[in-house]
């Protein structure tokens, strides 16, 4: 998946992903993306891990990024995050993750996130579900009323 213009626009815009210093990777398979991040002061928890949170918002903007570079021209918005932590990781260390769409409808994108270590060894698995939406005044309130 060819993400250059969403990595382009990352580095022109503020905001967690910059914040964190997570780094997208464009990859030849259609359907996959990647990013790492490095595990330091800014994300890890007082006892030098890298935070769960952290983790999930890796995961939450990686399948953002993707589902942007699948519609161009929309916003994609994740309306549901769900992740399992099964290794911890120390401060020091790098994490990348790897993106699989499972699914892709007009107004739905469902992406499951593996995290792995330097090792390559699993850190945590997340499910994401985005929410495709057209740009416009109506963006916001289109969104609220398919939440309610």
């Amino acid at each position: 998946m060819n993400l250059e213009k969403e990595i382009e626009l990352m580095k022109r815009e503020d905001g967690l992903s910059r914040t964190l210093n997570m780094e997208f990777i464009s990859t030849p398979e259609p359907d996959t993306c990647k990013a790492r991040m490095k595990v330091d002061k800014l994300n890890r928890q007082v006892f030098g891990f890298l935070s769960g949170g952290a983790t999930l918002a890796l995961a939450e903007n990686l399948a953002g990024v993707g589902s942007m570079a699948l519609c161009r021209g929309k916003i994609c918005v994740g309306i549901n995050v769900s992740g399992s932590h099964v290794r911890a990781v120390l401060e020091g260390d790098t994490v990348t993750a790897t993106a699989r769409l499972q699914y892709k409808g007009r107004t739905l994108h469902q992406w499951h996130i593996d995290i792995c270590n330097n090792k390559g060894q699993l850190v945590s698995t997340v499910e994401v579900t985005n929410y495709v939406l057209t740009p416009g005044k109506t963006a916001g309130a289109e969104l609220n009323e398919e939440v309610r």
